[in-house]
């Protein structure tokens, strides 16, 4: 067993030392990635005005136009401004501004999910209005802000997962973490610019009826009713359908100093890292298991949990964020690319798409930004080149489908625009860029100033 575990060991080293150790990236070369990467999101927008402009996404194989819902929310165009804004786009920027003021609105008797529609559009519109100061942003900003609000109508004041924009409807009472407590960042700026305390205060205590639910061993489930506070799967990961509940927790205090969710962060990742937290040959990882009793269920990790080395950068636990980033690159170069999930235990893939994720990506920004240490912008460049490389079509970047075969699928989400090409760029651009010590990225990368 000692002699396997050597020889892991070493096969490690031999896959990801070359990152590591490899040649010093000049300033012509940073410039260089950059470069790549504006043309990159040069080539999927292109696609987006050319096959679906007015829809919400494009789909880049069939060159089609999608909806979420039964019309459209000009969702690409949202999430990607504030990117084509920062990478100095202006064209892209202009267009994107252009159909958004021309074909965005939240006047519609039409049902939408909470969560994705505050981060992407709330979010965006928010972000989109503190960089370029056009009032428009704003309104339509705090115009959706009201019609989400009577989500959180239930018993517990979590929100349920759907809202009607028209009528106020809701739907759904089995959520989630994540999609109960993300809307501390933009609902806290929409009390900074309405002057209305309701936004904060609605959002401050979702987040903190997850928090008083959690078991006596610091963590929380997977899964509860609204209407109850009953956990319905009490299974507890950092993952999918959690993450983000803890990401605002921290970046809540980093935005406003709320010392309240700066303390709910600590006691919840001295929790995650006592109870999570697995140091292997390969790297650090978290596994998963059951929140009242600590007993692993599943040794699953994958591309959505990769969030929380950036996490923990920023929180200031550089150690820890380090060797989850060792993991995260040897998720990505031991399969080529990295899975939606894999059993880190056995080293087989559970889930085996790529939907464009940026998670592993804004790791590295954050370690880099943090320690200068060249490796992660190593890893960043290996990672944007294998997206570019294995991701293109004729019309956009489409997601993976399996990363065994690499046969794409017809899907190019709104967020390869708002964060995985945002993050990549902002590795390799110089860091008066975007300066951290005056921004907190939402979840979807939206940047928002940190309020006085």
């Amino acid at each position: 067993m000692k002699i396997k575990t050597l020889l892991l060991g070493f096969i490690i080293n031999l896959i990801i030392n070359p990152l590591i150790s490899a040649q010093h990236l000049s300033d012509a070369a940073k410039k260089l990635q950059c470069d790549i990467i504006i043309d990159a999101c040069r080539h999927a927008w292109n696609g987006y005005i050319q096959d679906a402009s007015g829809y919400d996404a494009l789909m880049p194989i069939s060159k089609k136009g999608k909806n979420w819902y039964s019309s459209s929310l000009i969702m690409t165009p949202v999430d990607a401004f504030d990117t084509f804004y920062l990478l100095r786009m202006k064209r892209e920027a202009e267009e994107a501004k252009a159909l958004i003021f021309k074909d965005l609105s939240f006047k519609k008797e039409m049902e939408v999910q909470l969560f994705e529609v505050s981060i992407r559009f709330l979010g965006g519109l928010i972000s989109s209005y503190e960089l370029d100061g056009d009032q428009r942003f704003l309104d339509l900003a705090k115009d959706l802000g009201k019609r989400l609000l009577p989500a959180f109508k239930s018993p517990t004041g979590m929100p349920f997962r759907y809202v009607n924009l028209q009528n106020g409807k809701t739907r759904d009472p089995l959520s989630n973490p994540a999609e109960i407590g993300s809307y501390l960042l933009e609902f806290g700026k929409l009390t900074q610019y309405t002057g209305d305390s309701e936004y904060y205060k609605t959002a401050k205590k979702a987040s903190f009826e997850i928090f008083k639910r959690r078991s006596k061993l610091g963590l929380v489930g997977t899964v509860i009713d609204v209407n109850t506070g009953t956990w319905v799967n009490t299974e507890s990961q950092i993952g999918a359908r959690i993450d983000s509940y803890y990401e605002y927790l921290y970046k809540a205090w980093l935005l406003f100093g709320d010392k309240d969710c700066k303390a709910a962060w600590e006691t919840s990742n001295e929790a995650i890292i006592k109870y999570l937290y697995k140091k292997t040959n390969k790297g650090a990882f978290f596994t998963r298991v059951d929140m009242n009793t600590g007993i692993e269920t599943h040794s699953y990790y994958g591309a959505l949990d990769a969030f929380y080395a950036g996490i923990l950068t920023l929180s200031g636990n550089l150690n820890l964020a380090k060797n989850i980033q060792q993991g995260n690159t040897y998720m990505w170069i031991k399969f080529h690319m990295e899975p939606e999930e894999f059993n880190f235990v056995t080293d087989s893939i559970t889930s085996p798409g790529y939907a464009l994720r940026p998670e592993n990506l804004e790791s590295c920004f954050y370690l880099y930004r943090a320690t200068k240490d060249e490796q992660y912008l190593r890893m960043a460049k290996h990672m944007t080149d294998d997206i570019l490389r294995n991701c293109k079509t004729i019309d956009g970047f489409a997601a993976v489908k399996n990363v065994r075969t690499m046969e794409l699928e017809d899907s190019m989400e709104s967020f390869f625009l708002a964060e995985t090409m945002k993050y990549a760029y902002l590795i390799f651009a110089p860091e008066n860029t975007l300066d951290l010590k005056k921004i907190v990225f939402t979840t979807e990368a939206h940047p928002l100033k940190i309020a006085k």
